[in-house]
């Protein structure tokens, strides 16, 4: 698949949380380019539940979770992953009724769980890069989770030891949270980026889609 920066532009940014899917999304929006933030559509259709609660915004919807060992993080990670699927499908659909429209979606890292058949109409109409984050910089997406929480479906991998505590488990789980994402991420995507080299780049929409169009072989 090749992309172009002329019409239309499709782009599904995937990985981790703290990768930088949003900077880059808001990075391209300035230039012009639609862009759509799953979390904020995700969190609009929990706002309800939110605000029963006293939550709001992307941090609300993870205080609103709760921790993984939480009684009612369970329920509540399922109702986020069914927002989730019905905000994709919005989006997805809209796009096939639209065959002219450009878009930028800022996925979240729980993308992958959607189900198959949404991750392939996913991949048929849109370039999906996935932002691949070294294990060196492991500690680092770590440390932004801890310090500016999330929503996170961790899918079972948050697995508590006697007397640790909840900031440790995170520690010790997360990096199996990553790896056993890595390879659907890497499945689902047409192009993977380095997180490295991202960082690198000037902080300019340009750089980014001439990078991209260098690793897909594309033209603009």
């Amino acid at each position: 698949m090749q992309i172009s920066r002329h019409s239309p532009l499709r782009l599904a940014l995937i990985g981790m949380s703290g990768a930088g899917k949003t900077f880059w999304s808001r990075q391209l929006a300035s230039a012009g380019h639609a862009a759509i933030s799953c979390d904020d559509k995700i969190e609009s259709r929990l706002a309800s539940r939110l605000a029963a609660g006293g939550f709001s915004g992307i941090n609300g919807v993870a205080a609103w979770m709760g921790w993984p060992d939480s009684a009612t993080y369970a329920e509540r990670e399922s109702q986020y992953l069914s927002e989730e699927i019905a905000v994709l499908e919005e989006v997805l659909d809209d796009l096939a009724s639209s065959p002219e429209k450009s878009l930028v979606l800022d996925t979240t890292g729980s993308v992958i769980y959607c189900g198959n058949h949404l991750l392939m109409r996913l991949r048929k109409l849109m370039t999906v890069v996935n932002f691949a984050a070294s294990p060196q910089e492991q500690l680092l997406l770590i440390e932004r989770y801890l310090n500016d929480p999330k929503p996170v479906l961790w899918r079972g991998a948050f697995q508590s030891r006697p007397q640790e505590a909840p900031r440790e488990t995170v520690t010790r789980c997360y990096p199996n949270l990553i790896a056993g994402r890595r390879q659907s991420y890497a499945a689902l995507a047409h192009c993977t980026m380095e997180v490295a080299q991202l960082r690198e780049l000037p902080h300019k929409p340009e750089a980014f889609l001439e990078l991209l169009e260098s690793k897909m072989g594309g033209a603009a």
